[in-house]
């Protein structure tokens, strides 16, 4: 893929050829996207591109939680944890959010706001920084259709200004492609964006290429990076130290094997970036590859991370493939909690001081939240915060083996952050098979007395998988194998009917 003019125009091909298949994709999928009853792609984001056109800021506070979600937009900026999108999937239908909201850590109160500004979608990169007053900044992501039959990628680069409360879009020429599960972070007046990929049901792409943006001359800049770099990966741990060095460690890809066989990787090695010696440009820099110390986590991709103000970075969960043949895919998910010295690099697994006297958990549940709020927002709707937890039956664990007793249930693509001596949990997923279970609940831990985990919100999500328990089962997925031959005399788009099309998907 992508071998023509490789050395005068690297990664171009690559990219064409994605482009190409994602025309022949849709116009195959055009017959069951009519029998579904869904809009096109392009057209549902053009609609949201046109409400948000509409939308004049409006911050309403106290409100709900968000809803169940996980891959979403998480950072903080002083006593405020932010957050953006995200998605939720039952097993039938995919929501994809573009909701955004604060949670003050003093006040304990979710504040949503309402802006022009980027439309929905999860798997999006977003890190805040103190210029100005406060900026958040977010970039990419994809949407996936509520039938998961299409997609799109993002390349947009946005800026939030806290002081003013409005989102700018950044057209800057020569950024990384359309992409998510990448990860960004703030550093010495840069954003460093690095890995992720691309997939649209056909044809997929993991990402090792680094770009950096300057927060100084908005423009990504022509950097030039020597030594080996980290093979390509997504949902890595992407961590920026005080000294200036960028450290990524674990994530997951996959590569084919043969015709529709794939195998997946999930990764355990350690990178860090610096920038080159005597380097007066600042654009130099360079990939070493390092063995850390301490007690080193499994290899494991889709954890949460947040890095301290003293230079600690904190990773939550995460999942280690553990079986993956032509039939089927184990996960073994962890919901321990490591931290990593960012000075040092050595790896100290988090433990709680007291050991918790409550029994062993068999089914995914929480503690009651130790208060129950009722407050009424500008207007008027009246929200409970907190409450007694929902236990979901469905979503029991295999085995509580080498779970951590007293902490929150294992979970991947959750978020967290830390804020002042605390740690914030939101949300993520868990998988059973071929289920999934997406969670709602939110936690706190002082990672100075790791005396106890505080249930702030109690899961409150009931979700009932409506999925099929296989693979390749459902009535639609037999309805478009018959269609097949008919679909492919359709295949044909025409450059001409499709550049509105590049556009979106790559924009």
């Amino acid at each position: 893929m992508g071998k023509k003019d490789k050395n005068k125009k690297k990664g171009k091909g690559a990219e064409k050829t994605l482009v190409k298949t994602d025309k022949k994709l849709v116009a195959k999928n055009k017959k069951l996207l009519q029998k579904l009853g869904e809009e096109d792609i392009q057209d549902i984001i053009a609609k949201q591109e046109q409400e948000l056109s509409q939308v004049k800021t409006v911050e309403l506070s106290p409100v709900a939680p968000p809803s169940a979600r996980s891959s979403f937009g998480l950072t903080s900026f002083k006593d405020d944890m932010i957050m953006f999108g995200g998605e939720f999937f039952n097993g039938q239908k995919t929501e994809v959010y573009g909701d955004f909201y604060f949670f003050n850590t003093v006040k304990n109160e979710w504040k949503l706001v309402k802006a022009k500004g980027p439309t929905p979608r999860s798997g999006a990169a977003l890190c805040s920084v103190e210029t100005d007053g406060g900026q958040l900044w977010l970039f990419g992501g994809e949407y996936q259709s509520p039938s998961q039959i299409q997609i799109i990628h993002f390349k947009d680069l946005w800026v939030y200004r806290l002081k003013t409360k409005v989102w700018e879009k950044v057209n800057a020429p020569n950024g990384p492609t359309a992409r998510s599960g990448h990860r960004m972070v703030a550093s010495k007046k840069k954003l460093f964006v690095f890995g992720g990929f691309y997939d649209n049901n056909a044809t997929y792409k993991y990402y090792n290429d680094l770009f950096v943006f300057s927060l100084e001359t908005y423009t990504w800049l022509n950097i030039q990076v020597s030594g080996n770099a980290p093979s390509p990966r997504s949902g890595i741990c992407f961590a920026a130290a005080n000294d200036g060095k960028i450290v990524v460690w674990g994530g997951f890809s996959k590569s084919p094997v043969k015709k529709g066989i794939d195998r997946g990787v999930t990764h355990g090695d350690m990178f860090t970036l610096v920038p080159e010696k005597g380097d007066t440009t600042g654009l130099k820099y360079k990939w070493n590859l390092v063995k850390p110390g301490g007690s080193k986590p499994l290899p494991r991709s889709g954890m949460s991370i947040a890095v301290a103000a003293n230079g600690k970075c904190y990773n939550f969960g995460g999942v280690l493939d553990t079986k993956e043949d032509e039939e089927d895919i184990e996960g073994q998910f962890g919901n321990d909690l490591h931290c990593l010295d960012l000075s040092t690099l050595v790896w100290r697994r988090m433990e709680l001081n007291k050991k918790s006297s409550e029994p062993k958990k068999t089914e995914m549940e929480v503690e009651p939240v130790e208060e129950v709020k009722t407050v009424t927002n500008e207007l008027g709707f009246t929200v409970t915060v907190g409450g007694p937890s929902t236990k979901t039956s469905s979503a029991k664990s295999e085995s509580n083996e080498g779970q951590n007793k007293g902490f929150p249930s294992p979970r991947m693509n959750a978020g967290i952050v830390v804020i002042n001596k605390n740690l914030y949990l939101y949300g993520g997923i868990y998988e059973q098979g071929h289920r999934q279970y997406t969670l709602s609940d939110f936690y706190s831990l002082d990672v100075n007395k790791m005396d106890s985990w505080k249930t702030l919100i109690a899961n409150s999500n009931t979700q009932e998988w409506v999925g099929s328990d296989s693979e390749g089962s459902s009535d639609e997925d037999d309805d478009e194998e018959d269609d097949d031959d008919d679909d492919e005399e359709e295949s044909g788009v025409s450059d001409e009917d499709s550049d509105e099309s590049d556009d979106m998907e790559t924009d």
